[in-house]
């Protein structure tokens, strides 16, 4: 058993399966008492793998989408554990469907338990902190980690309801480490990409295990990111978005100007039209490129065509 989190108190959400699971055994392997966050019988299953290891942690199913259910999960916490240092928001679902034919049901589910759940959790979290800390009028040393995603950083076609919210979780991720510096909680996220339920039904046999010997899309090469963020090991560093895809890590950054025109008059119609080439340089067709912004195009076509009709 390591001792990384020696002492320390951890939540992790939808914690029963894929990246989530991996994060909560590797917090208790490292010394954590652990609050395995997910629904039904999925929490108690990762709880029992940590106690038959020699680790500590507790199941808790309260539906973290709901804002009394995030309360209870952080009280359940403290209450069991005497404090609480650590929280990874990780639950989420898919609902994928192109955006003519999203229903509200396909769109409300998805913003509630990405954007909301991500929020509820944190928010309560930092209540605790912020009066942990007014108390002991010292520094209370927690970290946040949010789990963002590449769909919400560059787009992908069939997922407006997750990349809108998976982005909207980077700026939450981005504003709280704001919010909380002063109290000394540290939030940054993650955007992963990893073999699990919500992937393996879109990227076929691309995320499939090689001849290698290194399996890159396997869990627990994010849990490992996750939780080096989460710890003290990551002193200083807050506010980040980082894309972690097996031995790949890299350090992301948001919106930012890329072309500027001015003018020392008020904008036309026409004046925008006549700037038109400063502002969107041409291909060699004479089309404006149709990614402007994201990743590479080799990145774009990881993933087969999706059925989302």
């Amino acid at each position: 058993m390591g001792t990384v989190f020696e002492g320390k108190v951890a939540i992790v959400t939808g914690a029963g399966r894929g990246i989530g699971r991996e994060e909560a055994l590797l917090l208790a392997s490292e010394g954590a008492s652990v609050v395995v966050n997910d629904l039904g019988e999925a929490a108690q299953v990762v709880v029992n793998e940590i106690l038959e290891a020699g680790g500590t942690a507790v199941a808790n199913t309260d539906d973290i989408s709901s804002w009394d259910g995030a309360e209870l999960l952080i009280n359940q916490a403290v209450q069991t554990y005497g404090g609480l240092d650590v929280v990874i928001n990780n639950a989420g679902i898919l609902r994928d469907r192109m955006s003519f034919n999203m229903s509200e049901e396909d769109w409300d589910s998805v913003m509630a338990v990405h954007l909301k759940g991500h929020f509820s959790v944190a928010r309560h979290a930092a209540a605790y902190w912020k009066q942990r800390s007014k108390t002991t009028g010292e520094p209370v040393g927690a970290a946040i980690v949010n789990t963002a995603s590449e769909s919400g950083l560059y787009g992908n076609a069939g997922q407006v309801n997750y990349a809108a919210a998976k982005a909207a979780i980077a700026s939450l991720t981005i504003v709280m480490a704001r919010e909380c510096e002063r109290m000394g909680v540290r939030v940054n996220a993650i955007a992963p990409v990893a073999r699990t339920r919500l992937t393996e039904a879109i990227a076929g046999d691309y995320m499939l295990p090689d001849e290698s010997g290194f399996d890159r899309f396997s869990p627990d090469n994010v849990a490992a990111v996750t939780c080096w963020l989460a710890s003290d090991l990551a002193q200083g560093i807050s506010g980040q978005v980082i894309k972690v895809q097996g031995g790949q890590i890299q350090l992301l950054e948001g919106w930012r100007p890329l072309v500027e025109i001015t003018d020392d008059k008020t904008w036309t119609l026409d004046s925008v039209a006549a700037r038109r080439e400063e502002l969107f340089p041409s291909s060699a067709d004479g089309a404006v490129p149709p990614f402007f912004f994201g990743p590479p195009p080799a990145d774009r076509e990881r993933y087969p065509q999706m059925d989302m009709g």
